[in-house]
């Protein structure tokens, strides 16, 4: 009987359909494609309760190693604070930040990428991305890059 902390490598091809219908919503919300975790299920055709059920415990083959690097890029409107309810979001999160780059706005618009160390986080990437999307002035949060 395999270990509750035991990991495997499988093929997606011999995989259960759902589980790859939760990662086929776990690319759509990572992607921006889908703006709620119910439109992205029903693009795929799996019910929120699989999702929710599985979505912990299925993830791509890149994901599964400690330390982790994540940037997120994230369009903000311009004005004062945003960026410090952005810090205060991943510092709840307890992730940690290495670099914050913000661009100029433009049409009232900035581009702001934040590269950190998710190992030590209290809640999972998502639920940070959902997060960050809930704060006034954030028009779009999505993951960048992963190492």
């Amino acid at each position: 009987m395999a270990q509750s902390n035991e990991y495997f490598l499988v093929k997606s091809t011999v995989l259960p359909e759902v589980f790859v219908k939760v990662m086929e919503v776990k690319r759509l919300l990572n992607a921006g494609k889908s703006r709620s975790v119910n439109e992205a299920v029903q693009k795929v055709g799996l019910s929120r309760s699989a999702y929710y059920k599985y979505k912990d415990a299925v993830m791509p083959f890149y994901e599964t190693s400690k330390g982790k690097l994540v940037t997120l890029i994230i369009a903000v409107e311009n004005f004062p604070g945003i960026l410090s309810g952005i810090i205060q979001c991943v510092a709840n999160a307890k992730g940690n930040i290495l670099t914050i780059n913000q661009n100029i706005p433009i049409n009232g618009l900035a581009d702001v990428s934040i590269s950190m160390e998710t190992d030590l986080m209290a809640k999972s990437i998502d639920l940070l991305l959902a997060d960050v999307g809930k704060i006034a002035g954030v028009r779009s949060c999505r993951i960048l890059a992963r190492e």
